[in-house]
């Protein structure tokens, strides 16, 4: 007979994903941690002309809300959804060092099972694997031990890095979104692609091994 769950988490977290080498480096996702706060900002706040125009608006001025501080409301929320088993919250490192977030939200289960994936990395790590890597891994986990069937992610047209990022792993779009979210200071479209377990039998990392895009460690 199984162990009964513990109430509030749902399958698969917490965890910790990888190593998976790529042309930057060794990429993990791991936990978010509440210690993480000077190096998250630190990131937040030097590539603020990086991430701003991707990123949907919020409350307050870019500094304010990726000041250290600012990160204590972040982390306890991620901590309380995870508990609730509506999102899968995790930090990418690279070489041991906090470069971005993978976040799965809206987590639905019954006969939906499905969530959305959203993605950020530093300027300095980008075009080396990193995104695709922290991707695939999260992809994984979440047609495997988080018993999910379905996971979407939503993009703006016009960001080419990002729907590059998803093409490498396959993922199909679906339609568009007209004026789908607030961003940098407007109702922006977003297109919507996505991925079912069907797409991937054998998992999306092993598809990026299979391809030369990346190796186990």
């Amino acid at each position: 007979m199984s162990t009964p769950r513990p109430a509030g988490r749902h399958p698969g977290w917490p965890t910790r994903l990888g190593p998976l080498a790529v042309p930057a480096g060794v990429v993990e996702l791991r936990v978010p941690r509440l210690f993480d706060a000077r190096a998250w900002s630190r990131v937040r706040l030097r590539d603020r002309a990086y991430l701003e125009n991707w990123e949907p608006a919020a409350p307050g001025a870019w500094g304010e809300r990726n000041s250290p501080s600012a990160w204590l409301g972040q982390w306890s929320t991620l901590r309380a959804l995870a508990r609730r088993g509506a999102t899968l919250p995790f930090v990418i490192t690279l070489d041991g060092r906090l470069v971005g977030q993978v976040t799965v939200g809206n987590v639905v289960r019954g006969s939906l099972c499905s969530a959305w994936v959203g993605y950020w990395v530093a300027a300095d790590a980008a075009g080396g694997g990193v995104a695709t890597a922290a991707t695939a891994l999260a992809v994984d986990h979440c047609f495997v031990d988080a018993g999910l069937h379905r996971v979407e992610a939503t993009v703006r047209p016009e960001n080419a890095a990002s729907l590059a990022v998803l093409g490498k792993l396959g993922f199909r779009q679906e339609g568009l979104f007209r004026r789908y979210l607030d961003v940098a200071g407007g109702w922006r479209d977003h297109l919507c692609l996505a991925l079912t377990t069907e797409d991937i039998p054998t998992g999306l990392v092993n598809r990026l091994v299979a391809g030369g895009k990346a190796s186990l460690v």
